[in-house]
């Protein structure tokens, strides 16, 4: 599973309501011929990412390429049943990366485009957005 190496700061503020807006950056594909775009805003999970690149793996049979377009960077902290109120922030339990509506989350390249959609549709099962397929035009 994706985490960092290194953070800045080991826990972060949770933010507020600003992934509603649109993406800015990575809404293009940049490398494949086929890509996975999400519709809505969300976190998607390390466990998500793996999750839906095993499944793209799946699919290409060592006949394609996977780019992976986002990142985990993003802490999230839990604390542990039954603690009491107070006493702090709980600890780090896994990692989220903030997806925006409009960012490309994979790309594909190397098979046909019935493979690329059956599979990127598949993929996108395994995460918390709603996403559709996208191709180069």
């Amino acid at each position: 599973m994706l985490i960092p190496k290194k953070v800045k700061h080991r826990k972060w503020h949770k933010g507020r309501a600003r992934n509603i807006r649109h993406a800015t950056d990575k809404i293009e594909l940049a490398f494949g011929a086929y890509g996975l775009k999400a519709m809505t805003p969300s976190w998607v999970s390390s466990q998500q990412i793996e999750a839906a690149r095993r499944v793209l793996t799946r699919y290409i049979k060592r006949g394609g390429k996977i780019w992976i377009r986002i990142f985990p960077d993003k802490p999230i902290t839990k604390k542990g049943n039954e603690v009491p109120m107070g006493a702090g922030k709980g600890a780090v339990d896994h990692y989220v990366a903030v997806v925006k509506p409009g960012t490309v989350l994979f790309e594909m390249d190397g098979i046909s485009e019935a493979s690329a959609k059956e599979a990127l549709e598949s993929a996108a099962y395994k995460l918390a957005s709603v996403c559709k397929f996208i191709r180069n035009a």
